[in-house]
């Protein structure tokens, strides 16, 4: 797809952050199983970006999540806790990744949520990560701390490792909320330090205590060059930005749909890439989201999959398009269709064909059967004859 250069600038330019235009690199410096080296490469005195925003909605309520800064810096190991154990997965380790820091605004579990939410669809729009929460694409740690209510100065926060979905976060967040109120209600003190979220029994445990930035002895990275970012890359990135959701909102609205239709395709990344192939193949916009909205994913969501797993390609989809267009089949005929096709990839026509469906348009063919119906229903055409109008829908 795009080029991978400057997915930090484009990070960025997405998030509305300022863009540091020189730049160094420091080392991290500490002892933990998952840091081989005992350093790590990171950005600490100049990270690429930083005061910028994303804007969450909740319950038609919006709102600014703001962002103290973004930095580049080297992956660790993979640490999979189980039981008494731990083990390391030295794959990712020394794998440059972007870290992305929020200033302490958000109020709730489910305001992170959406957070997290409206960042993992800007990142996958523009192109900068699959995002993919269950392989370690997107991953997220949460910071929390409480106070108690007039109180003006920030709790002591615990730092939430191990959360591997958003559902996960949530029901973390929830968790050590209680658990901190429970130790302050008691007159007891919060330990500022690093926990592992437990999915399976929905509880922290202890994993570390919580260091402060003076502890890893930051020094400048010895082997690497101090980094220059020129105005000019940074507008050559903006210019060949990806189409970003507000703007698919928006066109989509231009072709025909009604805003409730293009937010929620727009919110199904899948789904609106999908949509814009079939567009790209002239298909009718409306007639195709209803279509995605309703037969598709209601099979998508009990077979949970995700489109692309699907049997259901984009040129057999416009084969079946065409022949509701063209008047072959009927709706009612076409929504069966559909549900076959993604079962078994079948090609629309053919299927057609097979199961007799073409829609019968010549009156010489018709009026037979029609006479055929009626005179075979005679309780019926007598009860229409005496007023009973709703039974032309039974002859139909």
């Amino acid at each position: 797809r795009q080029t991978r250069r400057g997915l930090g600038i484009k990070a960025c330019t997405i998030t509305n952050c300022k863009i540091r235009k020189e730049m160094h690199f420091d080392r991290k410096n500490y002892f933990y199983p998952d840091n081989p080296k005992n350093y790590q490469i990171t950005q600490n005195e100049t990270p690429i970006g930083y005061d910028g925003y994303v804007e969450i909605e909740d319950n038609g309520v919006k709102k600014k999540i703001y962002i103290e800064e973004m930095h580049i810096e080297e992956d660790t190991c993979k640490s999979t806790h189980r039981n008494d154990s731990t083990l390391l997965d030295f794959n990712r380790a020394g794998v440059p990744l972007i870290e992305i820091v929020t200033k302490p605004c958000i109020s709730t579990p489910e305001e992170a949520k959406l957070y997290l939410e409206k960042l993992r669809e800007l990142l996958f729009y523009a192109d900068i990560s699959d995002c993919k929460m269950e392989e370690g694409s997107m991953r997220a740690d949460a910071n929390i701390s409480i106070r108690l209510k007039g109180a003006k100065e920030f709790g002591t926060r615990a730092e939430i490792k191990n959360v591997n979905s958003f559902r996960a976060l949530v029901r973390a967040l929830e968790y050590e909320f209680e658990r901190q109120a429970e130790i302050l209600e008691e007159g007891g003190s919060v330990v500022q330090e690093t926990r592992l979220w437990d999915d399976n029994s929905g509880t922290t445990s202890s994993m570390r205590g919580k260091e402060d930035a003076h502890d890893y002895r930051y020094f400048p990275e010895p082997d690497l060059m101090p980094l220059e970012v020129s105005q000019e890359w940074v507008d050559k990135i903006a210019r060949e930005m990806p189409e970003l959701p507000a703007q698919k909102l928006e066109r989509y609205q231009s072709i025909g749909l009604s805003e409730y239709d293009a937010s929620v395709l727009v919110n199904q990344i899948d789904m609106a890439l999908y949509f814009d192939k079939l567009i790209e193949q002239k298909a009718d916009p409306k007639t195709a989201s209803n279509f995605l909205m309703g037969e598709v994913a209601a099979y998508l969501k009990e077979e949970k999959i995700n489109i692309e797993n699907s049997k259901l390609s984009v040129e057999n989809f416009v084969k079946l398009l065409d022949l509701l267009k063209k008047g072959i089949i009927s709706n009612n005929i076409a929504k069966g269709l559909i549900i076959d096709i993604l079962k078994t990839g079948e090609d629309a026509a053919v299927l057609v064909e097979k199961k007799g469906l073409s829609v019968i348009s010549d009156e010489s063919s018709i009026l037979p059967i029609v006479q055929k119906i009626v005179a075979s229903n005679p309780e019926q055409v007598a009860a229409y004859k005496g007023g009973r109008d709703k039974l032309f829908g039974f002859f139909v």
